[in-house]
């Protein structure tokens, strides 16, 4: 099934494009859902594919020499992967994955990167989108290096943080499961529910439903994750 112009500008990255480029990439899209677990992109292999993220939720992962698997990015509605191949035609370098049913909009590289070339916004805007991916993977290679689990456990959270109004409690939309951050941090799952039984209980953290984390105590986890306090 081909994407349709309404499905293509609920993407920021294609909202000034012009009605013939969306009904180009119209006619070289294709709407795939998958499965949990499912493998969307393969690394080591030329992909040449950027994928656009309609629903639910992606993550792209690599392992370890040991066989590990480490978690090393999300994907969430609105945003893509596979960006890489619009400017070269190297290997794909991680897997990316789906983490429950997802919906995908896919384009061949050459296809975005003919408009993408036609259109400075856009290729400044899957640029930008590089140079923060290169930012997030660094962030998350020193983390690893962390010697406490507690630590890099609040680190990982402080990182999750979105960016609000100083007025209000900050808080994680869409937190990771235990599993899925136990993935990215390299540690057990059981290790993360220990950190999150002791963030609780000394209430710098509380749940909001499955899925929010309110950060009752900003100061005390930016410090944990920074090494200046103990938890």
């Amino acid at each position: 099934m081909q994407a349709t112009r309404d499905l293509l500008r609920t993407f920021g990255l294609f909202k000034t494009l012009s009605d013939s480029d969306l009904e180009l990439l119209c006619s070289k899209s294709f709407v795939r859902r998958y499965e949990r677990r499912a493998v969307i992109l393969n690394a080591g292999v030329s992909e040449n594919k950027i994928c656009m993220l309609f629903e639910g939720r992606l993550q792209g992962i690599d392992f370890t020499i040991d066989g590990k698997e480490v978690g090393l990015y999300f994907v969430e509605p609105g945003d893509y992967c596979g960006e890489l191949c619009v400017f070269d035609s190297g290997l794909q370098p991680e897997h990316v994955i789906s983490l429950n049913s997802s919906v995908v909009v896919i384009f061949s590289s050459e296809t975005m990167r003919e408009v993408a070339e036609r259109n400075p916004t856009v290729m400044l805007q899957l640029g930008n989108k590089l140079a923060r991916r290169i930012r997030q993977m660094n962030a998350q290679r020193s983390l690893l290096s962390l010697p406490k689990v507690s630590q890099r456990v609040c680190r990982q959270l402080w990182l999750l943080i979105a960016k609000t109004d100083a007025e209000k409690t900050p808080d994680i939309e869409n937190l990771p499961t235990h599993m899925e951050i136990a993935i990215m941090l390299n540690l057990s799952r059981e290790t993360i529910t220990r950190v999150f039984q002791q963030l609780q209980r000394k209430q710098i953290v509380s749940r909001v439903g499955p899925n929010k984390l309110l950060i009752n105590q900003p100061e005390i986890l930016r410090g944990i994750a920074e090494g200046t306090r103990d938890l």
